[in-house]
């Protein structure tokens, strides 16, 4: 039974809105509205069993942990401990941003483009690398904790930093990508474990901020290139059925349609520039309802966003794919960099094609000086691999990123094309019914 781990960044404290470097100062405090908020994320999982709460000793963090522990049905002793400390910058701490910009400009330049490499020389003489000690930290954490709680649910209220390097050591990504993980103020991840650290771990939600009333996370300050909402097609007969489908073009079902409008309704307010879809049936009536309020952007469809050609298994249940090909449906379960589907593709070759069309998108429709926002809608897979992609991960990977029929993701490219990209939100389900995923679990 997995272990299921909620991570939840502190509200909004007094050095946040004063565009202070927090570190490990611990002269932050709340402000209202981090309380308020910190109340509402108590009410949006107060009906999840959860079993343990953990926290940082830090008291922005530890406010927030007891706030949300008082909304839930049965409330728990808060666990304060060390291992969920910020991020430490003495030299930077109690700063303004602009301030170390301004001081420390090579540092800083280090710090946003090179997090592993960064260092700060303390009093003592001694070199401190903040960005590779923190990853170790979340690293003991995880080896301490989750024997501790197989097949429960546990709750992690921390920072921002730290919860980074949570979520990043988890699903074994290099630190180097630090900054590509957003947390904003309040946040709610989901991260399910199999077994302990080190053993496969998917995340099912990555920064879902709408339970605070913001459907999307704003884009960072200097945002001025893309923004991509990646979207999978609502649920078909063949998804609930648990029935690959593949290459096969299988048409949404009524509860598809219905989740379709839902992410119609939740994107209602966001203008969106351009749109591509599959030309599969079920994303492209997917993308083609989302875009009825939207009236003026033209639909493209590009074929390299076709989902994996799973050949000879597509159409079959899980039971008739094992007595077909006996041992071949646990190798995609557990190795699937490995697996040549009979007669179809093999994972490499849908990220291929799909990282190639991610490209083509990206210099397509990029303009300098004129952000822009797109809508593209595929299917799990090609999503999938996308994700891993951005994430630094690879094919053996690709179970770690869930991806739910109707879910949203959100990818800003802050400057061009080019720039690293930041992962401001993975698998919003939100809109479909609570912070948990409750799509089908069904095929390909």
């Amino acid at each position: 039974m997995a272990t299921r781990v909620i991570i939840v960044r502190h509200g909004q404290s007094n050095y946040n809105a004063q565009q202070k470097i927090q570190g490990r100062s611990d002269a932050s405090v709340l402000t209202e509205k981090g309380q308020k908020d910190a109340a509402t994320v108590g009410e949006n999982l107060s009906q999840i069993p959860i079993e343990a709460i953990y926290c940082s000793p830090l008291q922005r963090a530890k406010s927030t942990a007891e706030i949300i522990g008082r909304n839930l049905t049965n409330p728990l002793a808060i666990q304060p401990t060390e291992k969920l400390l910020e991020i430490n910058l003495p030299i930077w701490e109690n700063m303004v941003k602009q301030e170390v910009k301004d001081q420390y400009p090579d540092e800083y330049r280090c710090w946003h483009d090179r997090p592993g490499e960064f260092k700060m020389i303390l009093e003592d003489g001694k070199e401190h690398y903040p960005v590779l000690d923190l990853y170790k930290q979340a690293q003991d954490f995880w080896r301490e904790t989750l024997p501790q709680h197989q097949g429960q649910t546990i709750l992690i209220v921390a920072h921002n930093g730290i919860n980074r390097c949570l979520l990043l050591a988890a699903l074994g990504i290099d630190p180097s990508v630090y900054h590509r993980i957003q947390q904003s103020n309040c946040c709610i991840n989901i991260l399910n474990f199999t077994g302990d650290f080190g053993e496969p771990v998917q995340i099912e939600s990555l920064n879902q901020t709408a339970h605070m009333g913001v459907p999307l996370p704003p884009p960072r300050p200097s945002y001025k290139g893309l923004r991509l909402l990646l979207v999978r097609h609502g649920e078909t007969q063949w998804n609930r059925d648990s029935r690959f489908q593949g290459v096969r073009d299988i048409p949404l079902n009524d509860n598809g349609r219905g989740q379709a409008r839902k992410a119609a309704q939740f994107l209602k307010d966001v203008e969106i520039d351009f749109a591509v879809s599959s030309p599969l049936s079920r994303p492209k009536e997917t993308a083609e309802i989302i875009l009825e309020n939207h009236p003026g952007v033209s639909l493209d469809l590009k074929t390299d966003l076709t989902e994996i050609c799973h050949g000879l298994w597509e159409g079959k249940l899980e039971s008739e794919i094992e007595a077909d090909f006996p041992g071949l449906l646990h190798e995609w379960k557990t190795a699937p960099e490995s697996v040549q589907m009979p007669e179809g593709e093999n994972l490499q070759q849908v990220w291929d094609r799909a990282i190639a069309c991610w490209q083509e998108i990206l210099n397509q429709y990029y303009e300098d000086g004129k952000p822009k926002t797109g809508l593209i809608v595929a299917h799990d897979a090609i999503n999938k691999v996308i994700l891993c992609y951005l994430l630094g991960l690879q094919t053996a990977n690709f179970w770690s990123v869930k991806q739910g029929n109707g879910a949203v993701s959100v990818i800003d490219y802050d400057k061009n094309p080019d720039s690293p990209p930041v992962l401001q939100a993975i698998n919003i389900t939100s809109h479909l019914g609570g912070v948990l995923d409750k799509t089908a679990v069904g095929a390909l």
